[in-house]
């Protein structure tokens, strides 16, 4: 990988796009610390440290949520966009049939802006008008406006800055944005464990014991991510030999490759940010979990069992049998990371279509006859690799969160991040090679 960085840095060419690259990396750093005027961000921070569940959202946007950035919304509300706009391509079939030209998919995009653009003035707003109500700053309706106009303009900003990044940089610049969000937070996180390591109060062996369990639990998820994202499915396509003028061509055979982990990332992305939303609502308005309803002596209302259920610390806490109860919410996680990653392929991958064009260039799978045969095929193929990919992103996810119930190994960035990580990485530098690839036949051909 370092070497194909180094290779890429002596084109012109490509140092421009990376450099590119390099230059939006630090615009997004800096603007994760600008505050946003009128706020007391000591106080807002000092809040969000005693929150729990919030990490994932910290994770995602770099930290700039609890210092009240500019960028506090981040891309995030770009991802909720981009999730409303493909649940509603399956559910419109006007926005189905724009889906299907180049012409239409960029309509689909410009709604998808102005959709980000409409959640990112209704979530600041929320925010805006909840701490004000918490007592958190002076409600006026000038801090309201400055929050408003502030956010939205930020997160507008992070999706144009990601666009321009697919267009004039390598990689998938939204992708490229929450992955340096991600790794930013590193850094302290590790700091954190190992201070917390250090001035532990347990005996030496657990210290040593929970270090090993860390490193081998990290170690696994990035081997297990890797193989994860390298893996696929490839089906041999031949193609009928024709007469063409006075020449026989056709005949070469070739194999349509489908990735075991068809849908990449989007299932654990969509999944966890679900979970999160009724968590993070119920904090800014002041609701506890049950954890903290239950040390009073009280009995917990059953909206604050649910919140306590979505939490990850509690999916696998087995102090007591009454815990159990608590894993229904891990449940519900696997199930919407299977549910997104079959709904996703089913945008992304459509087998009648890859059938019918089969079919007009004379092509077709060994031993299955074109048309309906070849699609049923592809269905059944397809519908095996989803299923083997969506286990292998629920294990994935799983150890962080297994080992940090059962074991106490807490894992300051979890399964979700570091396939994120991973699957980011990886694809990047697949498109530095691909561009690498096709100048050098480019230059070849001028030649």
């Amino acid at each position: 990988m370092l070497k194909t960085f180094i290779n890429a840095l002596k084109i012109p060419d490509m140092r421009k796009k990376l450099l590119y690259v390099f230059v939006a990396i630090i615009v997004v750093r800096i603007g994760c610390q600008l505050p946003v005027p009128g706020i007391d961000t000591t106080a807002i921070r000092q809040m969000f440290e005693s929150f729990e569940g919030l990490e994932f959202l910290e994770s995602f946007t770099g930290g700039s949520f609890s210092a009240m950035s500019i960028f506090a919304l981040n891309i995030t509300p770009y991802i909720t966009s981009s999730i409303i706009m493909q649940l509603l391509t399956i559910a419109i079939p006007k926005l189905e049939e724009l889906h299907q030209d180049e012409d239409g998919r960029k309509k689909i995009a410009e709604i998808t802006r102005y959709v980000t653009v409409i959640l990112a003035v209704i979530e600041s707003a929320g925010m805006a008008i909840g701490f004000g109500n918490s007592g958190y700053f002076e409600l006026k309706p000038i801090i309201v406006i400055y929050m408003v106009v502030s956010m939205t303009a930020g997160s507008a900003f992070l999706m144009w800055l990601g666009e321009n990044i697919t267009e004039y940089g390598v990689g998938n610049g939204i992708s490229i944005i929450l992955l340096v969000n991600i790794v930013s937070r590193m850094p302290s996180d590790i700091s954190s464990l190992i201070k917390q390591f250090i001035t532990s109060e347990t005996a030496t062996v657990s210290k040593v014991v929970n270090g090993i369990v860390m490193v081998v639990v990290i170690v696994a998820v990035v081997i297990l991510v890797v193989l994860l994202n390298a893996a696929e499915r490839r089906i041999p396509i031949q193609y009928a030999k024709k007469i063409q003028g006075n020449k026989m061509v056709g005949g070469q055979a070739t194999y349509i490759p489908l990735k075991v982990n068809t849908a990449g990332v989007i299932p654990i992305i969509f999944a966890s940010s679900m979970l999160q939303v009724p968590v993070i609502l119920s904090r800014f308005f002041g609701v506890q979990g049950a954890s903290g309803i239950l040390e009073d002596g009280k009995h917990a209302t059953l909206w604050q069992m649910c919140l306590k259920m979505f939490g990850q610390n509690s999916w696998f806490n087995t102090q007591s049998f009454s815990e159990f109860k608590y894993t229904l919410g891990y449940v519900l996680y696997i199930v919407m990371v299977f549910f997104f990653a079959y709904f996703y392929t089913s945008i992304t991958f459509n087998p009648i279509e890859v059938s019918n064009n089969m079919k007009k260039s004379g092509g077709f799978v060994p031993g299955i006859r074109p048309g309906k045969p070849t699609t049923d095929y592809l269905m059944k193929v397809l519908n095996a690799i989803i299923l083997i990919g969506a286990i292998g992103l629920s294990i994935v996810a799983t150890i962080p969160i297994f080992f940090e119930g059962v074991f106490k190994a807490s894992v300051s960035f979890g399964g979700t991040s570091l396939i994120i990580i991973v699957g980011v990485i990886i694809e990047t530098v697949k498109q530095v090679e691909s561009q690498m690839l096709v100048r050098h036949y480019k230059g070849f051909l001028a030649d």
